[in-house]
């Protein structure tokens, strides 16, 4: 039996070639995922572990980063901590740390040097020490508050060269500085852009004030450990500032790494698992066909003495046969996939060296086990089905079809599917949380998806005869064969339609909830944004005053009504603590926003020590108007404000879902160093918007970190933000359809195979190779309609419950994206006249007396 399975295996090695393609595809991106995942972290472990201190003394107030770098402030302490941590017994050294991040460098045409990828730039004091994550390779270390150095990727990337002349633009104002030096990364570049000015023009400079650093960082001696060295310089400086240890440091940076290495990862990981469902199918059918031929063949080893097991065994052996060697090249093919990705951060300014490459053992075993265990899942059906041929079959060449039992069984477990996911998809629609609705609408969605591709062949007769039914009459009897082809085994056309279904599906649901999302965005702007302009950083980072200085000398300005955002860490009632980043609106706010109050007003929110918060979120948290809220602010300055108004709804133009609220005055005097996050701007009677436009974008050329834009280009901004969405939706329908396509032209190609007679006869009778080959596309097109059918009735009932799901969160308009349903039906099409391309040729070139004589 063994021997005849390999026969077996390598008389069809051609047929099983584009299974064998999807089990390459999904090896191939978890294998690349994993091992570009652990190159990255690996390198920067390194990174960490030689660049970090072995104890870092921080600021007080443990407020996260985003937070801190939304509202411009710099955690500091006093640099003279410096003397008593070198007094600490077991301290063998220990500097000062001046870092900035919310800063921006301009060369002298006034364009930024920073990366244009989002990483920051940062400011900081040279050093120059072991520890240091450069080293000084050309010029001299700075002097002064005229003097710079640049690393080396920066200054290769904008042609930068010592004596060059750069302007800083930090949050106590610009100044300039002349490039002395350039330092090259010893190890990892993580992307940002470092600028380096000596200790005193950092503090100065970039900090705004003598005598402060934003850490303090010690080196153990020999013999010490770093938490023996973190315990004795907490004993010394007390309970008031941050200490962590070279790990605990590692593991932060990590983590926060982590949220950007993981986008990546489960991108992949959807793609893997796209190939993979898709791929199962695509294999089913292949082993299916493949039985269906061998009937005669499978019949004579049950008339040898081969039992029924055996049969079982060898099909298996042959899908496992399949699974190694797709598996085996999808691992080859996920180290090219990772070095791939490796090099694609190097574009965006992140040097990690391939050749340093991670390939854990946990690697190939991954690989081997997705190869195998999709291969031996998907072909069980079929090896069951081929230990059920009979030895008679052997003195008939029948196949081994599904008739109306088989269906009918598939009705009912069709119909036992629906039911639940009918009713998660209701529940999702009705609850009244978001993470209950999320929860209900994946169940939903995967019951759905199980239940469309279980019922599917039922489906089969009624849709085909529909969307089929002009091709007698347009083609005349071709076509009337080709929509029979289609009706003649609805169990296989329906399981080579599910794959396009599924990434049909996916991209109608989620286009229509971008568009839906986009909608709400683009009303909730209208409704809130009153101002002609708003002034922003990129990546709405924060800006100096000299920013709207600037903009109120503008001739024809009006109200110009600064934001801030402050970050805030919350006592609600009962104990619990949350971090919030308010908003701080300056005097004139109902001019130029449009803010719903259920009670109170604006002059009431942004009184002196009030605030306001979303009706919602008060309510949610047992807060009404009235009730006092004890805060405490980045620099660990406390308060108490009173919650004097409710808004009625969320606003997209501020951070959290509580929409908190204050006045700038309230903000400036209990956190007077925050930096503006917007300027709204109103033309002044008598001004044209144009006009207006182009004096602040004429006056603002110097802060080229600031953008203005108006109402649609808000619209536009988020748009492209949705889009990035989409693009990745799009990216794995082009997946889904590659595989869809292969699984077509499997199916057509196996199905040319198994009809060699009948061509023949048919060729016979007069019909030409042009009639046969337009068959046969006809065939493919009526196959890839009906998956596209299917995938648009699935994807927009998602889609349509999605949005219920999003309406808790404000997103209320719904819109379906009638372009991408057109271009899908459209793409449909295109789709089958692809797939059948080889098959119809391969069939149009048969020998007609052989194919015939075929048996």
């Amino acid at each position: 039996m063994l021997r005849a399975t390999l026969r077996s295996f390598l008389a069809h090695k051609g047929r099983l070639l584009l299974s064998a393609l999807a089990v390459l595809l999904s090896v191939a991106f978890v294998t690349g995922s994993m091992i570009f995942s652990d190159t990255v972290n690996h390198t920067f472990d390194r990174l960490f572990a030689s660049t970090a201190a072995d104890v870092t003394v921080g600021p007080p107030e443990a407020f996260a980063e985003n937070q801190n770098y939304a509202s411009g402030q710099v955690g500091t302490l006093p640099a003279s901590l410096l003397t008593r941590v070198k007094a600490v017994p077991g301290v063998a050294g220990a500097r000062i740390d001046v870092t900035v991040q919310n800063v921006t460098v301009v060369d002298a045409r006034n364009r930024p040097v920073g990366p244009t990828t989002g990483a920051p730039t940062l400011a900081t004091n040279w050093s120059g020490g072991a520890r240091s994550s450069v080293r000084l390779t050309s010029g001299h270390a700075p002097h002064g508050d005229r003097e710079a150095l640049i690393d080396a990727d920066t200054a290769a990337n904008r042609g930068l060269r010592i004596g060059d002349t750069l302007r800083v633009l930090a949050q106590p104002g610009a100044f300039p500085v002349r490039l002395v030096g350039i330092a090259t990364f010893t190890t990892t570049n993580p992307g940002a852009a470092l600028l380096f000015v000596d200790t005193p023009t950092a503090q100065t400079r970039l900090v705004g004030r003598a005598g402060v650093a934003t850490s303090v960082q010690a080196d153990a001696a020999p013999g010490v450990s770093d938490a023996v060295l973190k315990r004795r310089i907490a004993a010394e400086l007390g309970p008031r500032y941050t200490y962590t240890t070279q790990a605990e440091q590692a593991k932060s940076a990590a983590e926060s790494l982590a949220t950007v290495l993981d986008v990546i990862k489960y991108v992949m990981l959807g793609f893997a698992g796209v190939a993979v469902l898709v791929g199962v199918f695509l294999i089913v059918n292949t082993f299916s066909m493949l039985i269906a031929q061998r009937t005669r063949e499978l019949g004579l080893l049950r008339a040898l003495g081969a039992d029924r097991r055996q049969v079982r065994r060898s099909v298996l052996v042959e899908a496992a046969l399949l699974g190694l060697a797709g598996s085996t090249v999808g691992l080859l093919c996920g180290i090219g996939l990772a070095s791939g990705l490796i090099r694609l951060l190097g574009a965006f300014g992140m040097n990690v060296d391939a050749s340093q490459m991670v390939l854990r053992a946990l690697v190939p075993v991954a690989a081997y086990a997705v190869g195998l265990v999709v291969t031996l899942v998907a072909a069980y059906l079929p090896a069951r089905r081929a230990s059920r041929v009979s030895p008679m079959a052997a003195l008939a060449d029948v196949e081994v079809t599904d008739g109306d039992r088989s269906l009918r069984g598939r009705a009912i477990a069709g119909g036992l599917l629906t039911l639940p996911a009918a009713g998660a998809l209701a529940g999702a629609s009705a609850a009244g949380s978001i993470g209950a609705a999320a929860s209900l609408l994946g169940l939903g969605i995967g019951l759905s998806l199980i239940a469309a591709v279980v019922a599917g062949p039922l489906l089969v007769r009624p849709v085909i005869r529909v969307v089929g039914g002009a091709l007698p009459r347009v083609f005349g009897p071709v076509g009337r064969m080709s929509q029979r082809n289609a009706l003649r085994n609805p169990r296989r056309t329906g399981a080579t339609a599910s794959a396009l279904m599924i990434g049909l599906a996916l991209v109608t649901g989620m286009s229509m909830a971008g568009t839906s999302m986009a909608s709400s965005f683009d009303h909730e702007i209208d409704k809130a944004l009153g101002a002609d302009f708003v002034v922003q950083g990129d990546h709405f980072a924060p800006f100096s005053p000299a920013v709207g200085n600037a903009v109120r000398k503008v001739r024809g300005a009006g109200q110009v009504v600064p934001m801030r955002y402050v970050p805030l860490l919350v006592t609600l009632p009962g104990g619990r603590t949350v971090k919030l980043t308010g908003a701080a609106i300056g005097p004139g706010a109902d001019d130029v926003l449009n803010l719903d109050y259920a009670r109170g007003d604006t002059a009431q929110a942004l009184a002196p020590d009030s605030v306001s918060l979303s009706q919602e979120y008060a309510a949610r948290h047992g807060l009404r108007v009235g009730s006092r809220l004890p805060v405490r602010f980045a620099d660990a300055r406390g308060a108490t404000f009173t919650l004097r108004a409710l808004t009625t709804s969320q606003s997209t133009l501020f951070g959290d879902d509580a929409t908190l609220t204050m006045g700038l005055v309230t903000a400036e005097r209990h956190l007077p160093r925050s930096q503006d996050a917007a300027l709204y701007v109103n033309a002044a009677p008598g001004t044209a918007k144009a006009a207006l436009r182009a004096g602040l974008e004429k006056a603002l050329r110097p802060y080229p970190q600031v953008e203005v834009r108006d109402q649609a280009d808000y619209k536009k901004l988020v748009r492209t933000q949705i889009s990035v969405l989409l693009t990745l939706v799009y990216a794995l329908l082009g997946l889904a359809i590659l595989i869809a396509v292969l699984g077509v032209v499997n199916t057509l190609a196996l199905s040319v195979v198994e009809r060699t007679r009948e061509i023949g006869l048919l060729r016979a009778i007069g019909l030409s190779r042009l009639q046969l080959r337009r068959m046969i596309r006809l065939e493919s097109v009526v196959i890839a309609v009906f998956g596209a059918v299917l995938g648009l009735g699935l994807g927009l009932v998602w889609g349509l419950v999605a949005h219920e799901v999003l309406a808790l969160e404000g997103i209320r308009a719904l819109t379906i994206p009638w372009t991408t349903v057109g271009a899908v039906m459209a793409g449909s099409v295109v789709v089958g006249l692809v797939a059948a391309l080889l098959p119809a040729l391969r069939a149009s070139r048969m020998n007609v007396l052989a194919a015939i004589a075929h048996e």
